[in-house]
């Protein structure tokens, strides 16, 4: 049978239940308070997956770097005079030439001819100037008879007019025939300084002839020495000591029995002692570049250095081929067309916050990045201001102090999360 609970039992019972409600209901409210505190794990990353470094102050270098070629600051081109075909290739790519080392030998009927022709008519001009040097030399002596004669006429006639006169005095002569006399004598003196003007023209009209005649002869030795070095550049020469690079275009090399055009490329010939380098700079860091800068040139076979020569000012496939000038002997191995790496020295910044390069940044840019917190456990989104960029390192404006560490690794598929774990 049931015993009846006291009034006092039941009541203190249900302050225990009421009791324990509460205080589930206050435990409860806590936990939900504490977990609106804490901040969300985030995804997990390997730290051996990501690069990180550490913000320093000090000297920052400010440089830009591109690849490029070593290329000869010698080079000459050898074309062909006029044109002709391909009769002998007697010097092969590679092999090191003098400035009078024949190449090539070429045929052409055609300009052997006109050499031909043209020292044929050298030869009927210079024997019709010895021709008219006979003449004139004769012309000469025929005037010079002219006035001989012509003055022993007028001394004959002279001697009579004399004779005359005297006689005309003692009345044994008429007037007449002195007046005749006298006429004939002055005729004849008249006809003297004429023959006497003539030969004394005789030189200058001789010299102007030959003048005429001398410069037709020029003329024709002018073409016939142009025409025989047309035939001698059937024989293509070197034109400058060093290493024959190529023979024809890269894409048609020369070859036995092909027929070139005047103008045609047939070689190239390059100095490969005296070498710079053609690095190629993205547009957008070359604005800086100036003549003179310093630079280094990683052959891969060790580091030269060398300063900026020249800047091309012409942007292709974007980017800006700069040459650049070695400033020592470069190694041994070292030829036309080898690969290098350049780098060029555009500003020293000192006292300045700087950190490695992150990755696709550019200058003057803000950007946000991970930095390193809980002893390396966790990183969490913060923003940074980017200054100047070099190759590898960056200047910090803001955002960052000296000693903070970062991940300067691609982070973009966490752009949505505000703190990650490192393990």
């Amino acid at each position: 049978m049931d015993l009846p609970i006291p009034p006092t039992a039941v009541k203190r019972r249900r302050r225990r239940r009421q009791l324990l409600g509460g205080a589930a209901v206050a435990l409860l409210a806590v936990l939900v308070l504490g977990l609106t505190r804490l901040k969300p794990l985030g995804p997990k990353l390997e730290k051996a997956s990501v690069w990180m470094d550490t913000v320093k102050r000090g000297e920052m270098l400010g440089q830009v770097r591109g690849s490029g070629v070593l290329v000869p600051e010698d080079i000459r081109w050898v074309p062909s005079l006029n044109a002709g075909r391909v009769e002998r290739i007697l010097v092969l790519p590679g092999a090191k030439v003098q400035a009078d080392t024949v190449l090539v030998e070429l045929s052409n009927p055609d300009v052997e001819q006109a050499a031909f022709d043209a020292e044929w008519q050298v030869k009927g001009a210079e024997a019709d100037l010895a021709n008219l040097r006979v003449q004139l030399d004769s012309q000469k002596l025929t005037q010079e008879a002219s006035v001989a004669s012509a003055e022993a006429n007028y001394n004959a006639a002279r001697l009579d007019l004399e004779v005359n006169d005297e006689l005309a005095r003692s009345k044994l002569l008429p007037a007449l025939t002195f007046k005749q006399s006298k006429a004939r004598c002055e005729e004849l003196a008249r006809l003297l300084g004429v023959e006497r003007a003539r030969l004394k023209l005789n030189p200058e009209s001789a010299k102007a002839q030959l003048a005429v005649q001398e410069a037709r002869v020029a003329q024709l030795r002018a073409q016939l020495e142009l025409k025989r070095r047309q035939v001698r550049a059937l024989k293509v020469c070197a034109g400058m000591e060093g290493v024959l690079q190529r023979l024809g275009d890269p894409s048609s090399p020369l070859q036995v029995g092909q027929q070139v055009g005047p103008g045609s490329l047939l070689a190239r010939v390059a100095n490969p002692s005296r070498l710079k380098a053609a690095i190629h700079i993205a547009e957008t860091q070359a604005k800086d570049i100036q003549l003179g800068q310093p630079a280094e040139v990683d052959t891969r076979n060790g580091t030269l250095p060398g300063h900026v020569i020249r800047i091309d000012p012409a942007v292709e496939n974007g980017t800006v081929t700069v040459d650049v000038a070695l400033d020592a002997a470069p190694p041994k191995g070292s030829r036309p067309d080898l690969s290098v790496e350049g780098t060029i020295e555009l500003e020293r910044l000192t006292g300045v916050l700087y950190v490695g390069r992150p990755v696709s940044v550019q200058a003057e840019t803000n950007l946000a990045l991970f930095k390193v917190l809980e002893g390396g456990r966790a990183a969490v989104r913060v923003p940074v201001k980017i200054g100047s960029c070099s190759v590898s390192t960056v200047e910090v404006l803001e955002g960052l102090q000296a000693g903070d560490k970062v991940i300067l690794s691609d982070m973009s598929q966490w752009e949505n999360w505000e703190r990650v774990r490192l393990d």
